[in-house]
């Protein structure tokens, strides 16, 4: 480990000098790219000068008690000794932490998309209730969430909801939500009392750039039309809502919560995108299948990955059999923990695989 993070206070000290040289603040992107890897390191770089810090204290009072011939001073240092020794291990499991690859995606913006699934009406008003605990989470996490294109549900909720969340680490936060989200209750419809089994379908992606996926606008067919509300009334009388098709895939994306056609076009660019770097995503996997996946990591939407048990008060997490009994809490956006425990059990599995 002390080999690695040599290597990467070295590549510290590189950066440092790099950030600040007068090509690199001409090119914006590239002064971006350098900017973003020297907060990076200087994360590990200064736990591991804590580190060495502590290392060098435990030689110093080791050497001590083999060579200190006055007791008092002995005793000290074995006392100091006792201290440092927690202090070495907890450090340690911290650097571990840092040193595990990070997602490149983690740090840029989501695409949010619920779909209703199977369960009807019930489906759709199950599809509302979990975009209403995201928004409540991402209120609580300072992530900004807008709403780009929806379709209602005849009884409530939403047959689609699409959405962006912007902020720091946005991705990174929500990617573990993508699968099948399944509700265990009585619907509203159900007039003898009995629990029904429902689902709706989460995706996150991430939001992708134009250099990360090239898209040749000769195979996007661009289609204009009028913004419309609830119930189909109409909002404007200018054709500002815009429907992108790609041929290639078949993909289709509206957007329309901007009053300009041209915003409307650039948000639905960015969900474009990043369906079509899902479906090359899925081809590597597919790819590279002899590869174990990822036990949290998967984002596979046929994945059935939680369910919410409303006679019981129950949410379950089947990837890491994990329960919380608090279900009110849960739907109003309650979800930290799951999230954390989530990426701890990531984090522990991809440590095992570099030991």
């Amino acid at each position: 480990m002390i080999e690695k993070l040599e290597e990467i206070k070295h590549r510290f000290e590189e950066v440092s000098q790099l950030i600040v040289q007068p090509d690199a603040m001409a090119d914006m992107k590239k002064y971006s790219q350098l900017n973003k890897e020297y907060k990076d390191l200087d994360k590990i770089v200064k736990k591991y000068e804590e580190y060495k810090d502590i290392l060098s204290n435990i030689d110093n009072a080791k050497e001590v008690i083999k060579t200190e011939k006055d007791e008092e001073f002995r005793d000290m240092a074995k006392m100091e000794l006792d201290e440092l020794q927690p202090q070495k291990e907890e450090l340690e499991e911290e650097l571990k932490q840092l040193l595990i690859p990070k997602d490149p995606n983690d740090d840029k913006d989501a695409i949010l998309e619920i779909r209703a699934g199977t369960g009807g009406d019930e489906a759709a008003i199950f599809a509302g209730d979990l975009f209403r605990m995201y928004q409540r989470f991402c209120e609580k996490k300072g992530l900004n969430l807008t709403v780009l294109e929806l379709t209602e549900g005849t009884s409530g909720g939403y047959k689609e909801i699409v959405s962006i969340v912007s902020g720091e680490n946005a991705f990174g936060t929500l990617k573990f939500e993508s699968g099948v989200h399944r509700v265990q209750r009585v619907p509203q419809t159900e007039t003898q009392g009995r629990v029904h089994t429902s689902a709706a379908t989460v995706a996150v992606l991430p939001e992708m750039d134009e250099v990360e996926v090239e898209i040749d606008m000769n195979d996007v067919r661009k289609d204009t039309f009028c913004s419309s509300g609830p119930g189909g009334q109409s909002v404007n009388t200018t054709y500002s809502a815009v429907r992108l098709t790609h041929m290639p895939t078949g993909i289709v994306v509206s957007c329309q919560d901007q009053k300009s056609q041209i915003k409307n076009f650039e948000k639905a660019l960015k969900v474009l995108r990043s369906r079509i770097y899902e479906i090359e995503l899925t081809k590597h996997n597919d790819a590279v299948g002899a590869q174990r996946k990822s036990m949290v990591g998967s984002g596979d939407r046929s994945d059935k990955i939680r369910t919410y048990n409303y006679p019981q008060s129950r949410v379950t997490d089947h990837r890491i059999n994990y329960s919380q009994h608090n279900l009110p809490s849960v739907m109003d956006g309650e979800i930290e923990e799951f999230i954390e425990q989530l990426h701890l059990a990531e984090s522990a599995e991809k440590m095992k695989e570099g030991a």
